[in-house]
């Protein structure tokens, strides 16, 4: 329509979105699906903190906040990131917004100047180049491939870097790889920026705490020091404390950004949930005592997927350390053609051929930034996913 802005025409749907919609849809027909398409764990929010909410509620905590966040909140985080990431942040270096892609997108839109470009590493999460589009920027993608199990390269980002350069997003846990970067691997990667000190760095720690056998989650600031004062740390209790729906993110870094954050947030959305904060509070502060259980059971997830993938004909699907997502590779079998009669060109056929003719969802790994693969999300059960995992094979199997 005429009277729609330009920035419309720059921006791609999500796919993940997309996907998860085709499959409500066919389950609305009647269709048996089963949806690995959705980032979002099937356990229920921990008690503590749904009884945290509903006393807050009692308590009448019921109106506007601080743009910024309640200060309970943004002490809660400071505490956190203290105790967990040994990152020292006063209250007011900390910002909550409904849900990390809204401090990811207030960081962007913040800071950038047309020409400006941001450093996204593929495969990335599908909202990072869009909203760097949405805000004015230019995204400039680097790959990481299965090679180097989908984890940037330090000569890679030291080719990606110009002066135009101004943010490199880094995602770990990755959302839709799984492949989180030790502390080795993190300091290989800041000794390039500590080399270009007009780079800032926007951390995407999402999946911290989902990480699996002996790995050990780090973050930039605390892996090199001198990248503090150019580092905003962002996090949110969304997929460690299964609150998605609560809309709750969170970040930390210099105060001047901080307020701009906060500058442009008041003119967006102003504070987030007031009774969804409360209850992240209960998040951050009291007990952690699930989180080994959701550890233990994504992990074993995470292990029947993969094997079961790996038995599939002409899939290869790589171990990851974290998250709940796996990135297989179909190339082996782009070209081929389904019992339906329909080649296989690309990985969005492969997924669009796989809900139709087996009723599983994925979504194509070209909406990533790098095919063809396909991501597939362990967050439900194991006799989901053992269903799933049986209707890949056979799909696969029957390809000519």
């Amino acid at each position: 329509m005429a009277f729609l802005a330009d920035t419309l025409s720059r921006v791609k749907p999500s796919a993940t979105i997309v996907m998860t919609q085709k499959a409500r849809d066919l389950k609305a027909k009647g269709r048996d699906v089963i949806s690995l398409s959705v980032g979002e764990p099937d356990f229920d929010t921990p008690d503590n903190i749904k009884n945290a909410a509903v006393e807050a509620i009692r308590r009448g905590e019921t109106k506007y906040t601080p743009v910024a966040g309640i200060v309970p909140l943004r002490e809660a985080i400071a505490r956190k990131f203290k105790r967990e990431n040994g990152l020292d942040y006063r209250p007011a270096q900390t910002i909550v917004g409904t849900g990390g892609k809204q401090v990811i997108y207030n960081a962007l839109l913040a800071t950038l100047n047309p020409g400006d470009e941001v450093i996204v590493v593929a495969p990335y999460w599908v909202s990072y180049p869009e909203m760097v589009g949405m805000c004015g920027g230019t995204a400039v993608t680097v790959e990481a491939t299965m090679e180097h199990d989908f984890k940037l390269q330090p000569e890679a980002l030291e080719r990606a870097i110009t002066p135009k350069t101004k943010w490199l997003i880094l995602n770990s846990p990755s959302n839709p790889s799984g492949a989180a970067y030790t502390w080795e691997e993190m300091r290989k990667l800041t000794d390039v920026l500590v080399r270009h000190p007009h780079v800032w760095i926007l951390t995407d720690d999402m999946y911290e705490h989902l990480v699996y056998g002996d790995f050990t989650f780090v973050t930039p600031a605390q892996v090199e020091p001198e990248l503090y004062g150019r580092t905003l740390t962002m996090n949110g209790v969304s997929k460690s404390y299964a609150m998605t729906g609560w809309r709750i993110g969170y970040a930390a870094g210099p105060e001047e950004l901080i307020k701009a954050m906060d500058f442009v947030q008041g003119q967006q959305t102003s504070g987030a949930c007031s009774i969804a904060q409360w209850a992240a509070v209960e998040a951050l502060d009291g007990s952690q005592e699930h989180l080994p259980r959701f550890r233990k059971a994504f992990e074993e997830r995470r292990d029947l997927v993969v094997s079961m993938l790996n038995q599939a004909s002409g899939l290869k699907c790589p171990k990851p350390e974290g998250a709940f997502y796996v990135y297989p590779s179909c190339a082996g079998l782009i070209g081929k053609t389904t019992k339906s009669g329909k080649r296989i060109e690309t990985d969005e056929d492969f997924v669009t051929e796989l809900l139709e003719q087996e009723g599983v969802a994925a979504v194509h790994g070209s909406a990533f930034g790098l095919g063809p693969n396909l991501r597939i999300s362990y967050a439900t059960s194991n006799e989901l996913l053992e269903e799933a995992c049986r209707r890949i094979q056979r799909f696969c199997g029957e390809l000519r």
